[in-house]
């Protein structure tokens, strides 16, 4: 006589653990947090290194390499080391021997790090698009810890091609490598973002306030990216003109008041207007007598605030007739910036955590 198989009365779901096993332990999610990159030292070599890989990405400059490349290593590597060493040492942190940049966001993640002590099995990175610690170490090193899944956190509040997404090609180059490559998401832009605008507004508000004047103009200057960039669909000019009305409309003043320019335009073609050096000049031949200047587009000082910004457009407003100039300072590591990178990482973990 043939028996008939018996039937399970609940039929297991594909994949689910056998009665009385152990359930799998879940591996660990590092968060990376992402900055543009900087030299290891300001002498010509690292200087020389630092330029070729970041104007070497064909995402910052578009140009076919047939004529860009001749331009690279045929001129602007040959000059622009010297230069750009020699204004990065004016702000360089000697006591750690790196730029600012590396500083701050290192201390970014250690804060980060302490604050999400609540969450177990996260692991707080940091990494570098250009130079070091390049990204593909730093998502080595969150492996060899355990981790299975990865935040990303790119450091850069409005969207653009020439940051955000070089970032994430960057992640996503070191994955190819790796046979067992982790799961991955990546924190979005977050110049609307709430908490974003109520930090920029009150890290404002409190350095106007140790002020020993009252600006005519504060100007909000972002990091320009060539014109045509934009006109293809790169969503960064809208961006940044709707961070400035949202710190506008929080601050409550108007559009003359808190105006928006775009600096470090490179290279003969069109770049975003207005330029903020342009600008201040004009102000300052207007009459206008004083003025500060805010990076909203910037997660952390650097050469393009603290030098170009402290320094050349400082310069430039007083040489046409400004008498009184402050640079308001990023979020930095600040109690302000730290409540966006928490807020925005927290959100993103969820589901994971």
């Amino acid at each position: 006589m043939t028996l008939s198989k018996p039937v399970d009365p609940e039929p297991r779901a594909i994949g689910s653990l056998t009665p009385g096993a152990a359930p799998a332990r879940p591996g660990k999610v590092g968060v990376m947090l992402v900055n543009l990159g900087t030299p290891d030292g300001t002498d010509f070599k690292p200087m020389w290194r630092y330029l070729r890989e970041f104007l070497s990405d064909p995402r910052v400059i578009e140009l076919n390499k047939a004529i860009w490349y001749p331009i690279l290593y045929g001129l602007v590597l040959t000059s622009r080391p010297k230069k750009s060493g020699a204004n990065y040492a004016r702000i360089w942190n000697r006591d750690r021997n790196e730029s600012p940049l590396r500083t701050y966001t290192r201390s970014q993640a250690e804060k980060l790090a302490e604050a999400l002590r609540d969450m177990p099995g996260i692991v707080v990175d940091w990494a570098m698009r250009y130079g070091n610690p390049s990204t593909s170490s730093v998502v080595n090193r969150l492996l060899a810890q355990g981790c299975d899944r990865i935040l990303t956190f790119p450091l850069y509040p409005q969207y653009s091609a020439t940051t955000t997404a070089t970032a994430n090609d960057q992640l996503f180059r070191a994955l190819m490598k790796i046979r067992n490559a982790p799961a991955v998401r990546t924190v979005p832009p977050y110049y609307d973002e709430p908490v974003y605008i109520e930090a920029l507004a009150s890290s404002i508000e409190k350095h106007l306030a140790g002020l020993d004047f009252t600006p005519e103009v504060v100007v909000a200057s972002y990091h320009g990216i060539p014109k045509p960039y934009s006109d293809k669909g790169d969503p960064y000019q809208a961006h940044c003109l709707e961070t400035t009305r949202l710190l506008r409309a929080r601050l409550g003043w108007d559009e003359k008041k808190l105006i928006t320019t775009f600096q470090s335009r490179f290279g003969a073609q069109e770049w975003l207007q207005p330029y903020t050096d342009v600008t201040v000049e004009k102000l300052g031949r207007e009459g206008v007598k004083s003025i500060a200047i805010v990076n909203p587009g910037f997660s952390v000082d650097c050469i393009e605030t603290l030098d170009e910004i402290g320094r050349e457009v400082a310069e430039t407003f007083h040489h046409a007739g400004g008498q009184k100039f402050s640079h308001i300072p990023c979020l930095n590591d600040s109690d302000e910036g730290m409540a966006v990178i928490e807020a925005m990482v927290r959100r993103e973990l969820s589901g994971w955590v």
